[in-house]
C-alpha cells in the first residue's frame, strides 16, 4: 500500500484505497483449519432461526452500543444516518488499523474471547480466513438474503458460503480495467489493445521506438494484481467444498498461460517489473515511464492524486481479452461489513451492517465522499455518478467505463482460507521470478508446492494430491 507521507497523495486518498491494495502485504500465518478464533455468542441464533419482526423491533429500540472497526476515513456521516433511524443504538467507530494491524488485532481478540468488535470492515479475500475459524455470524436470520438483488451479482458470490450463508454485506469493489496514456498511444500510433496479443505487440513496438518508455509495469510485489488477472483468465485456483477439503490449482493450464505471457514480456524487457506504491513508482508515473496501468476501479481517482503532472493525458478502457467474444474481468480490492460471532448484540450489529451498505443515501456517500467504487446496482446505474466527466481523463466518463466492466466479473472465483501464506509464497516464487526475469511458469510449480505443503500441514485435505 502507498506510504501516507508521499507528497502527491492526500491522507484521505491513501486511507480510502489502502483496503483495496492490502492484499499485496503478506500477513502472519492464520493457523489454517485449527478451528481456533471464534466463539458463538449465546444470543446468536442458528441459520434456520430467522428473527421475527417483533424481535428485531425490540432489539432496535433497546439502548445499545456497537463497536465498529473500520479504516474508512470520515465514515461518521454514514454512521449518523443509521443512528438517526435507530436512535437507541450508538455506534462507536474505532480505527484499529488497516490491513495487517487490523486483522492481527482481530485474530487476537477473537482468540482471547474479549475485545472483538461487533462489526468489522473486511476485504472480500479475507472472508474465508475468518469463516474457517468460525468467527463470522451468518446474517441470513437477520434478513440479509433479501438484499441480494441490490448488489452486483459477483459481489454477493464473494460474501456467500457454500451452504448459502451470508457472511458479510458488500460495500465497495475493484473491477479491473486499464488506464492508458492517450498522448503516448497517439504519438506512436498505438490503438487501444482489445486482446492480450495486441497488448504484447504494442509493448514491443513502444519500447523499440522509445527505450525509456514501457507499455506497463507488472509489479513483482503485487499478488493482488496477479490474482485479478487469474480471475479474468477464468482460473479457479482455490475451490473449497468444506472446511477440510480444498483444491489448489495455481499452476494449471490457465495459470501457466498467464505466467508464460507475462514472464515472456518481462524476460524480453518490454514491460517494467518494479514494485508498486513506492516513491520510485510514483515518480515513474509522473515522468511518463509507463503508458498504461493495469488497475482497478479505485485506480482512476488514486492516479489523479498520484500523478498530477500528467493531468488530461489518461483515459480508461477494459482489460485486453483472451477471448474477445466473451469479455471478462477480474476484481482487485473492495471490502465488506461483517459481524463477529462473539457479538452480544447480533440483531443490532447485523442491522447496522446491512443498513450502512444498502441504504441509498449511505451507499452514495461511500461513492461520493470516500470515493469508493459502488457495489450496489442502483449507483452503477445512477447517471449523476456514472456520468461524471473528470478533467484528469479528458472528460471521459470513467465511472461508466468501470461500471460496464463490473458486469463482466465472473461470480465463481474463490479465495483460500490461508491467504496470508499464499501471498507470502507468491512473492517468494512468482514475484521473484518476474523481478529476476526468470522462468515464471516454473515459479508457478514452486508456488503450488509451497501452498500445498502448507495446507496439508494445517490439516487440510488437498484434492488431487
Amino acid at each position: 500500500m502507498p506510504p501516507s507521507s508521499h507528497p502527491p497523495i492526500s491522507r484521505r486518498l491513501v486511507l480510502a484505497t489502502a483496503g483495496a491494495m492490502s492484499l499485496c502485504v503478506a500477513l502472519a500465518a492464520c493457523g489454517g483449519g485449527s478451528g481456533a478464533g471464534g466463539g458463538t455468542a449465546s444470543s446468536a441464533p442458528s441459520a434456520a432461526a430467522a428473527m421475527s419482526q417483533a424481535e428485531i423491533d425490540k432489539a432496535m429500540s433497546t439502548p445499545t452500543e456497537l463497536t465498529f472497526w473500520t479504516w474508512v476515513p470520515d465514515i461518521q456521516q454514514e454512521v449518523a444516518l443509521f443512528e438517526k433511524k435507530y436512535p437507541a443504538i450508538h455506534v462507536k467507530v474505532v480505527n484499529a488499523g488497516q490491513g495487517v494491524p487490523q486483522y492481527t488485532k482481530l485474530r487476537t481478540a477473537l482468540k482471547a474471547g474479549t475485545g472483538a468488535p461487533d462489526v468489522v470492515q473486511m476485504e472480500y479475500q479475507y472472508i474465508p480466513t475468518f469463516t474457517i475459524t468460525d468467527s463470522l455470524l451468518d446474517l441470513r436470520p437477520y434478513g440479509a438474503s433479501a438484499l441480494r438483488d441490490k448488489f452486483v451479482d459477483w459481489t454477493w458470490g464473494q460474501v456467500s458460503g457454500a451452504g448459502g450463508e451470508v457472511w458479510a454485506i458488500p460495500q465497495d469493489t475493484g473491477p479491473m480495467g486499464m488506464l492508458y496514456r492517450k498522448d503516448v498511444f497517439d504519438k506512436h500510433g498505438i490503438a487501444v489493445p482489445k486482446t492480450w496479443d495486441e497488448f504484447a505487440a504494442a509493448a514491443r513496438k513502444l519500447h523499440a521506438a522509445d527505450p525509456d518508455i514501457y507499455l506497463t509495469d507488472l509489479a513483482s510485489n503485487e499478488a493482488a494484481a496477479w490474482h485479478g488477472l487469474l480471475w479474468q483468465a477464468g482460473a479457479q485456483p482455490y475451490v473449497s467444498a468444506n472446511k477440510s477439503d480444498i483444491s489448489i490449482k495455481v499452476n494449471d493450464e490457465t495459470a501457466k498461460k498467464l505466467a508464460t505471457y507475462w514472464g515472456g514480456l518481462a524476460k524480453d524487457g518490454v514491460i517494467g517489473v518494479e514494485p508498486d506504491f513506492t516513491d520510485a513508482w510514483f515518480s515513474a508515473l509522473n515522468k511518463g515511464k509507463y503508458a498504461t496501468w493495469i488497475t482497478a476501479a479505485w485506480g482512476p481517482l488514486f492516479l489523479s492524486g498520484a500523478a498530477k503532472a500528467t493531468a488530461g493525458k489518461w483515459r480508461a478502457a477494459p482489460l485486453p481479452q483472451w477471448d474477445p467474444a466473451n469479455p471478462l474481468s477480474g476484481n482487485w480490492g473492495g471490502s465488506t461489513s461483517a459481524v463477529t460471532k462473539t457479538t452480544k448484540n447480533p440483531i443490532a450489529a447485523a442491522t447496522f451492517a446491512q443498513f450502512i451498505n444498502s441504504d441509498p443515501e449511505s451507499a452514495k456517500l461511500f461513492a461520493t465522499k470516500q470515493f469508493f467504487f459502488p457495489a450496489t446496482k442502483a449507483l452503477l446505474a445512477d447517471r449523476s455518478y456514472v456520468g461524471e466527466k473528470p478533467a484528469f481523463y479528458g472528460g471521459q466518463q470513467v465511472n461508466q467505463v468501470f461500471a460496464d466492466i463490473s458486469g463482466t466479473v465472473k461470480p465463481t472465483f474463490q479465495w483460500p482460507p490461508f491467504l496470508d501464506q499464499v501471498v507470502t509464497d507468491w512473492t517468494e516464487t512468482v514475484g521473484k521470478s518476474l523481478a529476476g526475469k526468470s522462468d515464471a511458469a516454473a515459479a508457478l510449480d514452486q508456488w503450488q508446492t509451497r501452498i500445498t505443503t502448507f495446507a496439508k500441514s494445517q490439516g487440510f485435505t488437498v484434492q488431487g494430491q
